[in-house]
Order: C-alpha cells, then sequence, then structure tokens
C-alpha cells in the first residue's frame, strides 16, 4: 500500500464523486431520529440544511442554543441569531437559549448523541486533528472541538479526502496536534465513507472508486464493506 505524494495528481478519481452538498445531505440521513447533534464550525453546519423535520433530530450550538434551524434567508435573517460560526440560522419550535457555561456542561456531559466535525487528518485508530497545521495565521487555540470529540457519544468527521497537493487525510499517525484520541467513528469524503473502530477503517460506501484504487492511495489498511 503506497503512500499519497505531494505531487500526486487525483484528478483521474473525480468521476462519480460527491460534492460538499451530497456529503452534507448523506450526513443528515443517517443522523438517527431523535438525535440530538452538534455540527462544528465550517462545512458541517450544512447539515443542519438537508435534516428531515419529521426524524426530530435537535440541534444543538455551542454558543448557546438547543433547536437549531437550517441556515437564515432573506427576511428570516436576525444578526443576534447565529450558530458558533457566526452564521445566521434559524430556530425551530420550543427553541431554548443558555449561557456558555451551561453548552459546554452539555458537550462534556456525554449529552450529545452525535457531533460533526471537520478535520485536517484523521488516524487510522480514529485520533482526531482539526486545529493546526503550523500555519502563523492559525488559531491559537484548540476551542469547544476538544469538548465535543470527547463528549460526544459518536464523532462523524466530514472532510475531503486529499488535500489539494494530493496528500491523503486519512493517515496511519496524525501529525498534527491532536483534538481528541480514539475518538472518530465514521469519516463522510467525496471519494467515500470509512467506519472507524478496533478492528481499524472499514469502507462503508464508495462513489466512483473502487475500494482497491482507495487502497493503492491512503496509507491505511482498508476493510471492504460488511455483507449484509
Amino acid at each position: 500500500m503506497s503512500d499519497v505524494s505531494a505531487s500526486a495528481t487525483i484528478e483521474h478519481l473525480d468521476r462519480g464523486t460527491l460534492d460538499k452538498r451530497e456529503i452534507a445531505a448523506t450526513i443528515a440521513r443517517d443522523i438517527p431520529a431523535g438525535s440530538y447533534v452538534n455540527l462544528g464550525i465550517g462545512q458541517p453546519t450544512t447539515v443542519a440544511d438537508h435534516l428531515d423535520p419529521a426524524a426530530g433530530v435537535v440541534l444543538h450550538t455551542e454558543n448557546g442554543m438547543l433547536g437549531m434551524g437550517g441556515a437564515a434567508v432573506g427576511d428570516q435573517i436576525d444578526p443576534d441569531l447565529t450558530n458558533a460560526g457566526k452564521i445566521p440560522v434559524t430556530e425551530t419550535p420550543g427553541a431554548s437559549y443558555f449561557h456558555h457555561a451551561d453548552s459546554f456542561a452539555m458537550m462534556r456531559g456525554g449529552h450529545l448523541d452525535v457531533c460533526v466535525l471537520g478535520a485536517f487528518q484523521v488516524s487510522r485508530y480514529g485520533d482526531l486533528a482539526n486545529w493546526h497545521t503550523g500555519e502563523a495565521d492559525a488559531i491559537p487555540a484548540v476551542g469547544g472541538a476538544m469538548d465535543l470529540a470527547i463528549g460526544a457519544k459518536r464523532v462523524f468527521v466530514m472532510m475531503s479526502l486529499f488535500t489539494k497537493g494530493g496528500t491523503a487525510k486519512l493517515v496511519p499517525e496524525c501529525t498534527y496536534p491532536l483534538t481528541g484520541l480514539r475518538c472518530v467513528t465514521r469519516v463522510y469524503t467525496e471519494y467515500a465513507t470509512f467506519d472507524i473502530d478496533e478492528d481499524g477503517v472499514r469502507v462503508r460506501d464508495t462513489f466512483g472508486i473502487s475500494v482497491a484504487e482507495l487502497s493503492e492511495r491512503v496509507a491505511v489498511d482498508l476493510m471492504g464493506p460488511r455483507r449484509s
């Protein structure tokens, strides 16, 4: 199994892959009905726009809201009603607001069924690195992602499988500072969805690429999908 070098091209693998909207929709479908969920800053927040209202999923946001709806548009926009990424959002019937400390108590106390986070790297063990790459303008500290990674019952990651240079972000060991150890349970990318457990990394679904092709391009041993 070969490493993907920074100069490697992945342009020839773009057939049938998912775009970011489709990845968000896939995640939304996989969230169990009635779950309490936190969507991390960035692309994970778009999952809210694809949730089925009938599923009864309740969204928590780090800045102190339970019952967040999808993104606000037009006359819905209220500058005082935003998610943790400062994006205007809507509220669902029965939504509640609370102190930041209470919000973190929910995050740290195991009260969230699922959180969806972005990532720079995920290791074969489910280690997560999503806050620092060594860049001079990077954020100075890990923030609430650490609390979500360790506090949520399940951690889903939404990310591109490769960097712009072609290096795989699913790795044997994380080389960036860690957000959480052995915390990631599932990874959603444009090429495939992966489950991570004590047995290793298992391909759940593929999009326009075979498991064999994936195995040639990531330096992680991959197990095929489970047979039903």
